[in-house]
């Protein structure tokens, strides 16, 4: 791997709503990570290559001084002009091979996967991780078809690479994916959208430490 399961933990997405300059952003990503963040993505959907990358270098240095690694959102050219440590794909973006074969061995490469054969061709295509959901609501992406946990479960037993949930998870829920297999969460608006994130993500380790630390001890 890459990556290890660890770094997986808490897994920060930034979705930055219309609005949200990019210093808030920066400065919201700063207070996160200091929170324990431990990688980040870079989702941005309004921005030309160019301006993309330039976020990217600067977020990619914020992220280094606390050794976290960074992933950029679909965009596989972005990750790679930025110095970014790996990219997320979609089911619409290029394929995980095509990733890799572009990357080289050293690109972190996450996929999304809703499904046991989506899961198996990503790890198969040599994907490092994936993301599953949404696992509950979402206010990101409010039309997101849902994951349920049992089909969360049964992703996770099916490969050998860790998975992460996605999708309106928050401290109140979270406990909802004990014995589920993750090996971290993804959050988007219940961390950039907290009035103190570096609080919201201590809390969120916090309680996400406690969940893989029942499943351990359960296995």
């Amino acid at each position: 791997m890459r990556t290890d399961r660890g770094a997986l933990r808490l897994y920060a997405v930034t979705g930055r709503p219309a609005g949200v300059s990019e210093k808030e952003m920066l400065d919201r990503l700063h207070s996160a990570l200091e929170g324990g963040v431990t990688m980040v993505q870079l989702r941005e959907k309004n921005l030309d290559e160019d301006q993309y990358v330039s976020l990217a270098k600067r977020v990619h240095e914020l992220c280094g001084r606390f050794g976290v690694p960074l992933i950029i959102d679909d965009q596989i050219e972005v990750a790679l002009k930025s110095g970014a440590d790996g990219v997320h794909l979609g089911a619409e973006d290029i394929p995980v091979e095509e990733a890799r074969a572009l990357g080289g061995d050293s690109l972190i490469i996450g996929a999304t996967a809703k499904t046991v054969p989506q899961a198996s061709e990503a790890q198969a295509q040599g994907a490092d991780y994936l993301g599953v959901g949404a696992v509950f609501p979402s206010a990101t992406k409010p039309d997101a078809i849902r994951t349920p946990l049992e089909k969360l479960a049964e992703i996770c037993r099916s490969v050998q690479i860790p998975a992460v949930a996605i999708g309106g998870i928050s401290e109140q829920n979270l406990h909802r994916l004990r014995g589920t297999g993750i090996a971290g969460i993804a959050v988007a608006s219940a961390l950039f959208g907290a009035e103190d994130p570096k609080e919201c993500a201590r809390k969120l380790l916090r309680g996400v430490d406690e969940v893989l630390a029942e499943d351990r001890e359960k296995t």
